[in-house]
């Protein structure tokens, strides 16, 4: 059986954004709405500036005591995230995340988003093999100093 692709594996076949100007508190209130763990940042028409996760909201508004009404996205986002495209190995993007510390990647295809794969979407066998090549990747950069 041939690997899934990220865009046979994203759960949502939609895009949860909000534009930068939007506050905090409405980014988790969009979050919880659509039961996601991330918002893309974006200005008309398809333009990703940025993405938040429920682990930016962590670490980046509530551990510094920002104000969630009174911040801006823009403020703490991520920006300029790394993106992936419909044809990406669910694998590899799992290896991507686990080398960047990452745990949603934008679905882009040209210029138009089409989701945010998450690291939920991907079956325990995929997570598999990423580590497995992850480790690998890790050997040989041991060897190779």
């Amino acid at each position: 059986m041939a690997e899934r692709t990220v865009f046979q594996s994203i759960s949502r076949k939609h895009v949860t954004s909000l534009a930068p100007q939007a506050t905090v508190r409405d980014a988790a209130c969009v979050m919880t709405r659509a039961n996601c763990g991330s918002v893309l940042v974006m200005e008309p028409p398809d333009s990703i500036l940025g993405i938040l996760t429920e682990r930016d909201l962590m670490t980046r508004v509530l551990a510094r005591g920002l104000d969630p009404d009174a911040t801006s996205v823009r403020a703490v986002m991520t920006p300029n995230p790394i993106c992936v495209t419909p044809e990406t190995l669910v694998s590899d993007a799992v290896v991507l995340m686990l080398e960047r510390g990452f745990r949603h990647l934008p679905l882009v295809s040209g210029k138009k988003v089409l989701g945010v794969f998450s690291v939920r979407d991907a079956l325990p066998r995929e997570i598999g093999a990423a580590l497995s090549q992850t480790e690998f990747n890790e050997q040989v950069n041991d060897v190779l100093g």
